[in-house]
């Protein structure tokens, strides 16, 4: 147990668990990365060349490399007592993907494909069967590819017209995950995250439908999607910071500032498009009798309580809106220019 009270499993690198003061909880789907389903990005790569090729290109490919030699990581290990960046959970579990060799769950590359879509072990042989011998992506029957496509998601796999929750897998480390990696080892306590312009950056891979030929941006209706669930997302992992926080730290205090500027973002949002979702968020915030947000230790239940209902609200408006009804919020999406990093072609 460290200092903060909180408590990680250094054996299980797919399941964080943490310790608050009454009692255990277990974050809604956090880091569900079971190395025993990992395959590795070599196996994807056969089909989605291009993919892996962008993504060898991103800061979410060096950081296999480039962030256990960092100053700033070799700092935060000596503060947390880990001896080996590489091999310990609490660092594994966002900044590297798993597997097991020698039954030892290891760190193999780089954040990657499966880090966002799912270990893909019981899903890839699914996914790559387009009706038989022969048959490519291009010539698959319409009813084979719906019920490939159904099996998939069945078997595990996160696919991205499920915006929801491949974001959740984003902001689960982007707000960090763990209080002791801030008030004890010196973390920043999270990116200042926002979906679309960190998705549509480096990191965009989107060439369904050209034959790997071609990066396409998404459309107006999308990002105004990708827009609205980052807001949301923002305010769901502000509040769990809150809840699952045991400290009044720096922590506590980042989480409990990430949910406040999500509200204001949220307000602005529902005054330039109304979303019966944002609403309903906004509606189950806990309150101070000022008005304000309620968001100290004693009110964590509250906290959790209310990202509960953000997180169900977000996933109804992610499955529900095409983007085509909230065309005023595209003044308030950010441009390319704010985008982190260039798009391969």
């Amino acid at each position: 147990m460290n200092d903060s009270g909180a408590v990680h499993m250094r054996r299980n690198p797919w399941t964080l668990v943490l310790a608050v003061s009454a009692g255990f909880m277990v974050l809604p789907a956090v880091f569900a990365r079971d190395p025993e389903k990992t395959i590795g990005t070599g196996k994807c790569g056969t089909c989605h060349k291009s993919e892996v090729e962008t993504w060898k290109l991103t800061h979410h490919f060096n950081t296999f490399d480039a962030m256990p030699q960092s100053e700033k990581a070799k700092e935060i290990a000596e503060k947390l007592g880990i001896k080996n960046i590489k091999t310990d959970a609490l660092c594994m579990t966002c900044h590297f993907t798993t597997q097991m060799r020698e039954g030892a769950a290891t760190a193999t590359s780089g954040v990657s494909c499966e880090s966002c879509h799912g270990g893909a072990k019981d899903w890839v042989k699914i996914h790559g069967d387009y009706g038989g011998t022969g048959v490519t992506r291009e010539t698959e029957d319409a009813g084979h590819k719906a019920k490939r496509l159904a099996d998939s998601l069945a078997a595990g796999m996160i696919r991205p017209e499920r915006i929801y929750d491949v974001a959740v897998n984003c902001f689960q480390c982007h707000t960090v995950p763990q209080e002791s990696l801030v008030n004890t080892g010196g973390h920043t306590a999270g990116s200042d995250f926002e979906l679309v312009s960190w998705s549509q950056g480096e990191i965009r891979h989107n060439y369904l439908g050209s034959a790997g030929k071609e990066n396409r941006p998404p459309t107006a209706e999308r990002k105004r999607v990708l827009y609205v669930v980052g807001r949301m997302l923002d305010m769901e992992y502000g509040l769990r910071g809150v809840a699952r926080s045991t400290t009044k730290g720096a922590y506590a205090m980042s989480m409990a500032k990430r949910a406040q500027a999500a509200e204001e973002k949220l307000k602005a949002i529902h005054a330039a498009a109304p979303i019966p979702e944002i609403q309903e968020i906004l509606n189950a915030l806990p309150r101070k009798e000022d008005g304000g947000l309620k968001l100290t230790l004693t009110d964590q239940a509250e906290a959790g309580a209310a990202a509960d209902v953000v997180s169900a609200a977000a996933r109804k408006f992610a499955e529900s809106c095409d983007g085509s009804s909230i065309s005023p919020l595209d003044a308030l999406i950010p441009g390319s220019d704010k985008y982190h990093g260039t798009a391969r072609p």
